[in-house]
């Protein structure tokens, strides 16, 4: 597979004589372990600057200067109309501006224009996100009665993604050291970017978690594990949902909803904007926006209850 060619591939004095695109990224991608990106963000550049290398070489691009802006937005286009949302086409394109800006800067070629430079970024609209409702949460948790460890886990799981508004890679990663049973704190170690950051429980999920601590014979140090001991993959947290969704009737939800739920829930409890954009590990305001899109109904009834008119004539 292509991705794998580039991860594959290490600099050497000859790639300073070529111009070959492929080579050149995986060039890219070797400075990028250099400089230890998270090895999921080196995949997603893999991925992205390998179907835009496909694109080019269908269209007689073998080499960077070859590439124009217009090359560069029929890809972008054809991303588009064969079912790429925008935020998806997004992705492709600040993938290949970064590599190529990179390229600029490691190169400094004579002569060349940067074609991103006359390459517009992709409109994404700011789509509501919508989470998991609260009614579904408490219906999954009635499944969760029968008393086996896996109840336990199911139902602290829920909790915690709940109470805590973590990423599915974060959610995951957790070890017994990494929660304080006490005061409720998590550490999560390698936040999106390598960046730590301490998230909170409440009492009631504190609890529960507890209780499903202290029924775990195993001595794995992740904190939650499958049936076999193992710790639990992406795929058994899925069929988890599923699973539950389906006894209790209601909806599937994914990871991904309970940290919508996180947000909006937070928000309505009276957190502040920028307490809450910590507490997701965001690193600006724009994406948190995108989560709270969707409570106009919120700001209705807010507007309408802090009216100057109404509250003084």
């Amino acid at each position: 597979m292509e991705t794998n060619l580039f991860l594959t591939q290490s600099p050497n004095l000859e790639i300073y004589q070529t111009n070959d695109l492929r080579k050149w990224i995986g060039i890219y991608l070797h400075a990028c372990r250099s400089r230890n990106l998270a090895g999921g963000t080196i995949e997603f550049y893999s991925k992205k600057l390998g179907a835009f290398s496909k694109f080019c070489l269908e269209h007689n691009a073998a080499d960077i200067p070859q590439i124009s802006a217009d090359l560069i937005r029929q890809f972008l286009i054809l991303l588009s109309e064969s079912g790429h949302r925008p935020a998806g086409v997004h992705c492709y394109y600040r993938s290949i501006k970064t590599f190529l800006k990179w390229y600029e800067r490691e190169t400094e070629p004579e002569g060349w224009r940067n074609p991103i430079n006359k390459v517009a970024a992709p409109h994404v609209p700011l789509e509501p996100l919508d989470p998991v409702s609260i009614e579904t949460i408490k219906a999954i948790l009635e499944t969760c009665k029968r008393g086996k460890l896996s109840d336990a886990r199911d139902k602290a799981s829920l909790l915690v993604l709940l109470d805590t508004g973590m990423r599915l890679a974060e959610f995951l990663a957790l070890n017994m050291e990494d929660v304080d049973p006490i005061t409720g704190m998590i550490l999560i170690r390698s936040g999106k970017g390598r960046k730590p950051r301490n998230v909170y429980l409440g009492d009631k999920s504190r609890q529960v978690l507890r209780r499903y601590v202290k029924e775990r014979k195993d001595y794995n140090p992740a904190l939650w594990v499958s049936k076999s001991g193992e710790r639990l993959t992406e795929t058994g947290l899925r069929m988890m949902l599923r699973r539950r969704a389906a006894q209790a009737g209601v909806p599937v939800p994914s990871p991904h909803d309970f940290r919508r739920a996180f947000a909006i829930e937070r928000w309505r409890a009276g957190v502040d904007i920028l307490t809450l954009s910590k507490l997701m590990g965001h690193t600006s305001l724009q994406v948190l926006n995108r989560y709270l899109k969707q409570i106009g109904e919120d700001l209705e009834r807010a507007a309408k209850q802090s009216s100057p008119v109404d509250r003084n004539f």
